[in-house]
């Protein structure tokens, strides 16, 4: 998947390492996502588990070009978001 990344303007990285998230692992998550579901005003939120084991939650846009993606943030999924993941799959058939 071809993926670019918001940079922050302070420091010219990509806003993912405010975070603590690198590319590899949104790679991850988008590649199988374990939801995928419209967010606000035509992004997209994919949350999944990094090859690492972590749960993030990945904010981006999908690009015109397909299997490529503008990617906001991610981060890591906090204590109440995973409970509440947790149960959203148990729901799914």
């Amino acid at each position: 998947m071809n993926l670019r990344f918001y940079l922050d303007p302070g420091t010219g990285q990509p806003h993912i390492h405010r975070h603590g998230v690198d590319e590899i692992e949104v790679e991850d998550v988008l590649a199988r996502p374990m939801e995928d579901r419209p967010g606000r005003e035509g992004t997209r939120v994919a949350v999944g588990q990094s090859r690492g084991g972590r749960y993030l939650r990945v904010i981006y846009v999908p690009d015109p070009v397909p299997d490529s993606a503008f990617v906001i943030t991610a981060y890591e999924l906090g204590p109440k978001a995973m409970k509440a993941l947790r149960r959203r799959q148990r729901r799914k058939p």
